[in-house]
């Protein structure tokens, strides 16, 4: 571990609530702006980040498909997450009026999150999805668009130089964005710390298995706090008693360490069902690591 500064990336451009998670994650980074999520992977693969932050599932949104793929695609390793909530703004041109306000663009899931607000303000203006939220609001300030709003952060619109029409627009407060944090190796947690980790999987005889699966963290009290499916793309189906069945792959999330017996047995019983196993982090629930570079 050198003395210069870790170099992280995320998806988005400056102002995207990934740069914020970012920052979290590792205060005083230096951010690495990505245009896919996939670009971010690779940046970190090619050493070209240290780490790369990415979300993985929001609290009314629900989970990331994207990154659950690319996470069994890669072979990087989850070394932390950070859970930052979303407090969403609407931006527009300094002096434009809320009447005046005809089109509104902002990414799919801030669109839905702040509808019954932008319905309650009265506001008779055309949604339109974009990429994402910051770069909604720095499409407007670089167009000069004097009919549109964007959904975005605070810290948005001070980059961009917008003012802020409405705060605080999300109709739900417990708007919340579980983030990863990867890396190329994986490092050892501090003692003492609360820790989780994440696995993948298929079953051998498929769906059927996955009750004992189950059993093999609940008999053991190990808390289960996520279960994901995916199509198991190598795989995607089989046949049993000529009957066509889809398969899956299983990502999981459970509280305790993989150096914890509970945890060893849990796994070891996992990989009596399983076709294929990995794991893809182990790991403090939350995180803020030192400003430093490997």
């Amino acid at each position: 571990m050198g003395a210069q500064k870790l170099h992280v990336a995320y998806q988005g451009v400056p102002g995207a609530y990934s740069e914020a998670a970012a920052g979290k994650a590792c205060p005083n980074c230096v951010t690495i702006p990505c245009d896919q999520f996939e670009t971010a992977f690779q940046s970190v693969e090619n050493r070209i980040a240290d780490l790369a932050v990415l979300p993985i599932e929001n609290s009314l949104g629900g989970s990331i498909h994207r990154n659950y793929d690319l996470l069994l695609r890669y072979t990087l390793h989850i070394i932390g997450e950070v859970q930052l909530p979303v407090h969403h703004c609407l931006l527009a041109l300094p002096g434009v009026r809320s009447e005046s306000i005809r089109r509104i663009i902002s990414h799919p899931q801030a669109l839905a999150q702040c509808e019954q607000t932008l319905t309650k303000l009265g506001l008779n203006a055309a949604r339109e999805a974009f990429d994402d939220t910051a770069g909604a609001a720095e499409h407007v300030a670089l167009n000069n668009l004097r009919d549109t709003a964007a959904i975005a952060s605070a810290r948005a619109a001070e980059l961009y130089g917008l003012e802020i029409l409405e705060n605080g627009i999300q109709d739900d407060l417990r708007n919340v964005t579980r983030f990863v944090v990867l890396a190329r190796d994986p490092v050892i947690p501090e003692p003492g710390l609360a820790l989780k980790t994440s696995v993948v999987f298929a079953l051998e005889k498929g769906t059927a298995a996955l009750f004992k699966v189950l059993a093999a963290f609940a008999m053991r009290n190990i808390k289960l706090t996520k279960i994901e499916s995916r199509p198991h793309r190598s795989c995607p189906m089989r046949v049993e008693e000529r009957v066509k069945r889809f398969e899956y792959v299983f990502y999981a999330d459970f509280e305790a360490s993989m150096e914890e017996g509970k945890g060893e047995e849990a796994m070891a019983e996992l990989k009596e069902y399983a076709s294929f196993f990995r794991v893809l982090g182990w790991y403090p629930m939350e995180m803020a690591m030192a400003n430093k570079s490997g």
